[in-house]
Order: structure tokens, then C-alpha cells, then sequence
């Protein structure tokens, strides 16, 4: 039996939740929320590093945020795609661990199975309430669903004000040492020419909008609820 999460963060690959958000991950583990990430692969076509160093990278990533469950559903990297059976699995995930939240990657970014992730979690979240969808599993309905960006950054709906969080977020994404580090026998790519400085940099920007030193962005397709204003 699984236990029930208040949050759930969908991610292509191992690092993609902790580069649009593990500060905010941070926040809500330190505030007793009980967070999981599934990866939707094990990045097995990456320029460098190994599907075993990588799973161990997630671990030791999962172990600084303080999540409760980190999963992998085993789909083909580079080969996501809208498909009935990638939806049942993702579905099925959600069914498992009932999250109240679920956060995806946005919908546009330089990497095209971020896009294909960000499509299959919302086909999912939709699909989870039906109930008459896999019916031998208890329909969850998702109270929310989020967006959350990797590499390129839109215009942001609300920030989350991660200051006090960002020494935890920098210690996640350093579990990478294959994907941020270079070493021998390493190839150039973009994510070991300076990636992190400039995740850094662009959470700054986002601060900086209200005043605070680091804050990461978010985006919803349905309308910010407020009860009043303060």
C-alpha cells in the first residue's frame, strides 16, 4: 500500500523536477508535506552518464529534498509520446499515491520529451477521475495541477518565495555530478557549461519581480482562486 502524497511532481527525466522547483520541493518536505517525484524515464540516451549512476543521483537527490516516494516508470527516453498505454501507466501512478497536487513540466521548452511529458500528465490528471477509466483501480480527482519550468521560462502565473530553501536546491541539483560536472571522459554538453549558474541566475530574476532573493515560477491553465485580499 502506497502512502498518500499531498504532492506529486511528473518529470521526464531524473533532475527535471529539482531544476524547475526543488526549492519549492524543499519549502514543503521542511513544512511536513509529504512529496514525491516519478521520472518518467531513466535517461538512458544522456550524452554522459549511466542509467545505474543516474538512479543513483536521483536517490541521493531525493534523500537532500526529503521525499517521501521517487519512482520511475521505465519509458523509453527519446521516446515519449502520447500513447493510450504511457497515459494507463501514468494514471495508474496517480491512482496509486492520490496526490491533492501534481505538478508537470510546462508545455513549451527546447527539450521535446518535456513537451511530450507535459502533454501525458495532463491526459492523466484527466483521465484519474474518470470512473470508469481502469476500473479496477479507485478514481483520484486532482485537486490542482501546476507547471513548472526546465529549460526555457515563460511568464510565470505565481512565485515561491524559495530564499530560505535555495542551499537545499543547489545540494539536489550538485547529486548530478554526471550531468553538471565535467570530467574525463565526459562530452561538452549544455547542462556542464555553466546550466547551474544559470538556473541560479534566471531564480534571481524571479526574486527579483517581488523584491526576494530567490523564487521559482509556476503557471496554471485554470484560474488562481483567492477568497480575499489581504
Amino acid at each position: 500500500m502506497s502512502e498518500q502524497l499531498d504532492i506529486l511532481i511528473f518529470g521526464a527525466h531524473a533532475d527535471d523536477a529539482e531544476i524547475g522547483m526543488a526549492g519549492t520541493i524543499a519549502k514543503h518536505t521542511a513544512l511536513g508535506y509529504r512529496v514525491g517525484i516519478c521520472d518518467l524515464t531513466h535517461a538512458e540516451m544522456s550524452s554522459n552518464g549511466t542509467v545505474e549512476t543516474r538512479m543513483e543521483e536521483a536517490d541521493q537527490a531525493a534523500k537532500v529534498l526529503g521525499l517521501t516516494a521517487r519512482t520511475n516508470l521505465g519509458l523509453p527516453d527519446r521516446g515519449l509520446y502520447v500513447t493510450p498505454d504511457y497515459i494507463e501507466r501514468i494514471t495508474a501512478e496517480i491512482r496509486k499515491f492520490k496526490p491533492r497536487i501534481v505538478f508537470a513540466p510546462y508545455w513549451q521548452d527546447r527539450h521535446p520529451d518535456h513537451i511530450a511529458c507535459s502533454a501525458l500528465i495532463q491526459e492523466s490528471v484527466f483521465n484519474a477521475k474518470l470512473r470508469k477509466y481502469l476500473p479496477e483501480t479507485e478514481p483520484v480527482n486532482v485537486e490542482q495541477m501546476y507547471f513548472y519550468f526546465i529549460n526555457d521560462v515563460y511568464e510565470a502565473d505565481f512565485i515561491v518565495n524559495v530564499t530560505d530553501y535555495y542551499e537545499t536546491k543547489t545540494a539536489a541539483l550538485s547529486a548530478y555530478r554526471s550531468q553538471f560536472i565535467t570530467g574525463q571522459g565526459t562530452v561538452a554538453t549544455p547542462l556542464n557549461q555553466g546550466y547551474v549558474e544559470r538556473v541560479e541566475a534566471r531564480d534571481r530574476l524571479m526574486g527579483q519581480k517581488r523584491m526576494l532573493q530567490y523564487a521559482e515560477g509556476f503557471v496554471s491553465k485554470l484560474p488562481l482562486l483567492v477568497d480575499r485580499f489581504d
